[in-house]
C-alpha cells in the first residue's frame, strides 16, 4: 500500500473517505478551542452528539409514564435490551439469540465460567494468555479457588518467547495439545489490550474443541474494532464491554455471545434470575425458573436503560454502516499511522503491535522506554490525547467511526518535534 507523508496526502484521504460523515456525529474533548486529537477509543469511546436527545427522551417517559414506561415509553423498557441486541449481533457475526446485552464485562465472564467451567476428574485446567488484562486474571483466579484448585497448578498461561512481546499462535495450540487430557477451559482475549495482537479466534476455538474443552473469549477490544464471526467460528461463549469502540459511554452495559448450541439448551447449568425467564411466565411470580430458550436466558435483572441508552444510541451509527467498510477504513489508516512513525528521527521506540495487519485492530503500542511517560505527557500538552501503560508503552488506537488521516497526519507531526531528553 503506497502512502506519503504530507498533509495534502491525508487531506485527499479524508476527502474520499466514505465514512467521514460519521465524524460529526460525535463531541470531541477541547484542547485551545480546537478538538483535541483523540486516539484512546480503546479505553473509552466518544459521546454520540444524539445522546443527549436519547436520555431526555427516557426521562421524559420516565416523568410521563412512571412504571407504564415499561410498556408505554418510547422505547419500552420492558424489551430495552433487546433495542441493542439486535444491532449488535452483525458485528460478532452471530445470530440474534446467541447475544445478549446484559451487567458487566467481568460479571458475565463469571456468570459464563458457572457455565462453561466445570472442572471434573482430570479436566479441571484453564488455558489463557499471560498479561492478559488483570479482571480476567482475578476472575479466572478466583474461579478456579471456587472449586479448591491451586491456580498456580490450573492455569497455564502461554507467554511470548524469551526476547519477543507477541504470542504465536503455533505455542499456543502445542500448549491446547499438550494438556487436551487435563484442559476444561481455553479463555483469551481477543485483542490483547496491551500489545494488540490479535488472537487467531477460530484456530484457537477448533483446538480447543479437538481437545474435548471449551473455548471463551474476552472481546473487550475486539467488538467494534475488527470483524468476527462468532457463530461460525462455533465459539462456545464471549463477553465484552461496550464503552471502548462502541462509544457506550464510562461504565457502559457489558454483552455476551452464547452459541446457539448452548443458549437453546433449557436444562443447560447457569445462575437464574427473573430477567432470563421465559417471558410468558415471568410475571406470573411463580417457583421454578424456566429460562428463556437463547442468550438472553442468561440475564439476572431487569434492563439497565439508563445504563443502555448509550449503547442504543451509538449502535444506531454503526447500523448505517458495516464492521468490513469500518474495518477496511481501520486497516489502512492504522497503516497509515504506522507508515508515519516509520519516518520518524531521533526518537528511538519499538512498535510492539504485530506488523501483519490481519493480527491487529485499530491500536498500535509504541514502546519508548524510559522516556515513554515523558513522551506522554507532551503529547498531551499538545493535544493529543492517547493512553500510557508502564513501563513505557503508549497506546494509539485512530477508531475508524470518527478519526481520519489528518488526526494521524498531525500526531505525526507533534511527535516529530518532541524534545527527547
Amino acid at each position: 500500500m503506497t502512502y506519503q507523508a504530507s498533509l495534502s496526502y491525508a487531506v485527499s484521504q479524508d476527502q474520499q473517505d466514505s465514512l467521514n460523515i460519521f465524524r460529526e456525529q460525535f463531541h470531541f474533548p477541547q484542547h485551545n478551542g480546537k478538538d483535541a486529537i483523540y486516539l484512546c477509543g480503546n479505553s473509552l469511546g466518544l459521546q454520540p452528539k444524539a445522546l443527549k436527545a436519547a436520555i431526555q427522551q427516557e426521562l421524559d417517559d420516565w416523568q410521563t409514564h412512571a412504571v407504564e414506561g415499561y410498556w408505554r415509553a418510547e422505547n419500552p423498557w420492558l424489551y430495552y435490551q433487546q433495542f441493542c441486541r439486535n444491532p449488535m449481533a452483525p458485528l460478532i457475526g452471530a445470530q440474534e439469540q446467541e447475544v445478549s446485552i446484559m451487567n458487566t464485562l467481568t460479571t458475565n465472564l463469571h456468570l459464563l465460567m458457572l457455565s462453561f467451567y466445570r472442572p471434573a476428574g482430570q479436566r479441571y485446567k484453564i488455558i489463557m494468555e499471560a498479561g492478559a488484562f488483570p479482571s480476567d486474571q482475578y476472575a479466572v483466579e478466583t474461579q478456579v479457588k471456587l472449586y479448591g484448585y491451586d491456580p498456580a497448578d490450573a492455569i497455564i498461561e502461554v507467554a511470548p518467547r524469551p526476547g519477543e512481546h507477541l504470542i504465536r499462535l503455533e505455542d499456543i495450540l502445542q500448549t491446547i495439545s499438550e494438556q487436551s487430557d487435563s484442559l476444561a477451559l481455553l479463555l483469551f482475549g481477543g485483542i490483547n489490550y496491551y500489545t494488540g495482537q490479535l488472537f487467531d479466534i477460530k484456530a484457537l476455538t477448533d483446538a480447543t474443541h479437538k481437545a474435548g474443552a471449551f473455548a471463551g473469549f474476552d472481546l473487550a477490544h475486539a467488538v467494534g474494532n475488527v470483524p468476527l464471526q462468532l457463530h461460525d467460528w462455533k465459539v462456545d461463549f464471549a463477553v465484552w464491554c461496550s464503552y471502548k469502540y462502541l462509544n457506550g459511554g464510562p461504565g457502559a452495559v457489558g454483552g455476551a455471545f452464547i452459541h446457539a448450541q448452548h443458549a437453546a439448551k433449557l436444562d443447560y447449568p447457569r445462575a437464574g434470575g427473573w430477567w432470563g425467564n421465559d417471558e410468558s411466565t415471568r410475571f406470573l411470580m411463580e417457583k421454578g425458573f424456566v429460562p428463556k430458550a437463547s442468550a438472553e436466558g442468561w440475564q439476572l435483572s431487569t434492563a439497565q436503560v439508563f445504563n443502555m441508552v448509550g449503547l442504543k444510541t451509538s449502535l444506531q451509527l454503526f447500523g448505517a454502516t458495516t464492521i468490513t467498510a469500518l474495518s477496511a477504513k481501520s486497516l489502512h489508516l492504522t497503516g497509515y499511522l504506522e507508515y508515519l512513525l516509520q519516518q520518524l528521527k531521533g526518537i528511538p521506540f519499538e512498535i510492539l503491535t504485530p506488523k501483519n495487519c490481519a493480527e491487529r485492530g485499530a491500536q498500535l503500542s509504541l514502546f519508548f522506554g524510559n522516556q515513554g511517560k515523558a513522551i506522554h505527557q507532551q503529547l498531551t500538552k499538545a493535544g493529543i490525547i492517547a493512553d500510557f501503560r508502564e513501563p513505557g508503552v503508549i497506546r494509539l488506537a485512530p477508531a475508524p467511526i470518527y478519526n481520519t488521516y489528518q488526526d494521524v497526519f498531525h500526531v505525526y507531526e507533534i511527535i516529530s518535534n518532541i524534545q527527547t531528553f
